[in-house]
């Protein structure tokens, strides 16, 4: 859509999966900004909100961080809040507060210095399971596509509408016994693992590189995963933090 519009876009995505908001600010503000992006899009503390310790309060600092560098290169700035994880996982109501914080700190930000905002924690859509994977806390391939039009929205480009926001499936009423099981089997088969990386000082961070390093004609690009899918319909120049 964004290279029909403006031939010769030129993308790079420096997301790594399991990344902190530190991370993002020491180690890919700079190289971002040193492209000289046109359009950035921003999604990053979910990490953060659940990584246990008292560092959760300097997370929100470093986040209004970046927010303030990417405002003062001038690019189009997309970012968005997070969805109502209690909504989504069995242990979602003890970060719920966390969450609130630093949705909180992404509106405010985002008013602050006028950035586009994609609001996923009034949308509808984030409740269906189909726009996740079954860690609930990666999209899927369709919540990347939706993703991707909610950013369409935000920068107003043609064609583009609150659609992606809506649910299109009535969740499943389960029994008290089947939600018993859900989160029996989520817990042992996707947090545990989860909480012993963290013991030993692990994240899925580690051993991970960016997809896309590099500023590259759109065209060229000839594989793409389903994370790339929103980059790809969002981007006019320059990179995308996850």
């Amino acid at each position: 859509m964004v290279d029909a519009l403006y031939p010769g876009l030129q993308y790079a995505n420096l997301a790594i999966r399991g990344k902190l908001v530190a991370d993002v600010l020491h180690e890919q503000v700079s190289p971002a900004l040193a492209m000289q992006p046109d359009l950035v899009t921003v999604c990053v503390g979910m990490n953060d909100v659940i990584q246990p310790g008292r560092k959760f309060g300097r997370a929100l600092v470093n986040l209004d961080n970046i927010y303030t560098a990417l405002a003062e290169s001038g690019a189009t700035v997309v970012t968005t809040t997070f969805p109502n994880v209690a909504e989504l996982v069995p242990l979602g109501r003890i970060v719920s507060p966390r969450v609130a914080r630093m949705n909180t700190i992404i509106r405010t930000a985002a008013a602050r210095h006028g950035f586009a905002l994609v609001d996923l924690y009034t949308a509808a859509c984030m409740r269906d399971a189909e726009n996740w994977t079954i860690d609930r806390f990666h999209a899927s391939t369709r919540g990347h596509m939706l993703f991707a039009a909610a950013a369409a929205e935000a920068i107003n480009l043609p064609g583009s509408n609150h659609d992606w926001a809506e649910a299109t499936s009535i969740p499943a009423r389960l029994s008290i016994r089947s939600r018993a099981y859900e989160q029996l089997r989520w817990t042992q088969d996707l947090f545990m693992p989860w909480f012993w990386r963290r013991l030993r000082g692990y994240s899925s961070a580690h051993g991970r590189f960016p997809k896309r390093p590099q500023l590259e004609l759109l065209g060229t690009l000839s594989e793409h995963s389903a994370n790339d899918v929103p980059a790809r319909i969002q981007r006019r120049s320059g990179i995308l933090y996850q």
